[in-house]
C-alpha cells in the first residue's frame, strides 16, 4: 500500500511546477537559436556572424520569455493569496 502525500506537498508541487520548467525553456531557446545561426552560416558562409546573431536572439527572446512568465506567474499567486485571504476573511 504506497502512503499518500500530504495536502502541503500536493499544493507545493502543484505551486512551483510552470517556475520548475523556467530555466529549461531559457537554455533551450538560446541552444536553439544558436545552432540555427550555426546551420544558416554553414548554409550561406558568413562565419560566425549568423551564429553569433542567433546567440543573441535565443539570449534576449529567452529572457523576454522568461520575465514575462515570471511576471504572470507572480501575479497569479497573489491573486490566489488574496483570494485565500477574503476566504478566511468570510470564515472568521
Amino acid at each position: 500500500m504506497m502512503a499518500r502525500a500530504p495536502e502541503g506537498a500536493k499544493g507545493w508541487g502543484r505551486a512551483s511546477g510552470p517556475f520548475l520548467t523556467l530555466g529549461i525553456q531559457l537554455a533551450l531557446t538560446v541552444v536553439a537559436f544558436f545552432f540555427l545561426g550555426r546551420w544558416l552560416d554553414d548554409r550561406f558562409r558568413t562565419t560566425p556572424w549568423l551564429m553569433l546573431g542567433g546567440l543573441a536572439l535565443g539570449v534576449t527572446g529567452g529572457m523576454i520569455s522568461f520575465f514575462r512568465t515570471v511576471i504572470a506567474l507572480g501575479k497569479k499567486e497573489e491573486e490566489e493569496a488574496e483570494r485565500r485571504r477574503k476566504g478566511s476573511d468570510r470564515e472568521a
